[in-house]
């Protein structure tokens, strides 16, 4: 059997769709930010599949990209889980809901 682009396609969307369900269904600010990070991992597969598949150009040009996009995520998620810990240390919760300053 051979793995074409459809078969990373399927696994980028079902991960897409776990992400988004877990960043609008969650009520854990940690876990909203593990389903931001399972939407951009999705994203990285596409770049990858599609470089790959790029038989005119560069292939090296997309997981270029996908590099990139990895220290992005890295280093926002690095920056939003120091915001969690300075919320939590504030608020002594991470539940958005929880949270009344946030609302107006």
């Amino acid at each position: 059997m051979n793995i074409t682009i459809g078969h990373f396609l399927m696994i980028s969307a079902a991960l897409f769709a776990i992400g988004f369900y877990a960043a609008l269904r969650r009520r854990n600010i940690i876990l909203v930010l593990i389903g931001i990070e399972l939407m951009v991992n999705a994203a990285v597969i596409n770049l990858v599949a599609f470089a790959n598949v790029n038989k005119n150009g560069n292939t090296q040009d997309g997981k270029l990209m996908a590099l990139f996009a990895i220290v992005l995520s890295a280093a926002a998620i690095a920056l939003a889980l120091a915001i969690v810990v300075k919320v939590y240390q504030h608020f002594k919760t991470i539940n958005p809901d929880e949270i009344e300053e946030f609302k107006n």
